[in-house]
């Protein structure tokens, strides 16, 4: 038997912190999820170069336990360029340049609460904070955005953002540019907050990304609910 074709209900789990595991457990018996899987396989059987590495793909989700989510920002896809994607949206590893969106959101803060500019465009220390960085696609081919669209990702993202919506309450999510803000009809808006802006992206930041204080906002936000606020 071939490793594609052995896909029992054991082997398609992915490697996943434990309190998401258990929230999301049944998606990975689900007929998309292993369609989702086979793809995965085949792209690597026929040689593709994938974005980020296998042990990357769930990085948000491990780096950010469900228990502790309190902020939500939403991604398209993963970087595509080597070096870039390591499983969190916007965020690149120590050493590599941060991306145009990425400098955007950092003279962004920089305007809305002083802090400096950093030099490393690595995210995890908003992750560890309990800001999810999710992006709705999680694998990408090399050089090619958008290459795993309509593979299953998006289901699966998308039944996390309404899990977190029914399970959690008082969450704030952070919708920059159309694409995430199609996902607001996921989020009950009676539980949680949704604050909006353009995508920090060159081609949009000047049109309502800068000088949207989401990064002070979010934090006032979580103020009122007594909850710890992100250190951005």
């Amino acid at each position: 038997m071939t490793e594609s074709e052995n896909l029992t209900p054991v082997n398609i789990n992915p490697v996943l912190e434990e309190s998401w595991k258990q929230v999301m457990k049944e998606e990975f018996t689900k007929p998309y999820f292993i369609e989702l899987k086979k793809f995965l396989l085949q792209e690597k059987a026929d040689g593709q170069i994938i974005y980020p590495a296998g042990s990357q793909i769930f990085n948000a989700f491990n780096l950010t336990p469900f228990n502790e989510v309190k902020v939500v920002i939403l991604g398209q896809d993963p970087y595509h360029g080597a070096g870039q994607a390591h499983g969190l949206c916007f965020s690149v590893p120590h050493g590599v340049k941060p991306p145009p969106s990425l400098q955007n959101i950092f003279k962004e803060i920089n305007s809305d609460l002083g802090n400096e500019i950093p030099a490393s465009g690595n995210l995890e220390r908003w992750a560890k904070q309990g800001v999810l960085l999710l992006n709705a696609l999680l694998t990408v081919r090399a050089n090619q955005p958008a290459s795993h669209h309509k593979k299953g990702w998006e289901q699966f993202t998308d039944k996390v953002i309404e899990t977190i919506s029914k399970e959690k309450s008082g969450v704030v999510f952070l919708l920059w540019g159309r694409f995430a803000q199609d996902k607001e009809s996921l989020i009950d808006k009676s539980k949680h907050f949704i604050l909006k802006a353009a995508h920090p992206s060159p081609f949009s930041a000047y049109n309502g990304f800068f000088g949207c204080k989401h990064f002070s906002k979010t934090n006032e936000l979580l103020k009122q609910q007594m909850r710890k606020e992100i250190i951005w």
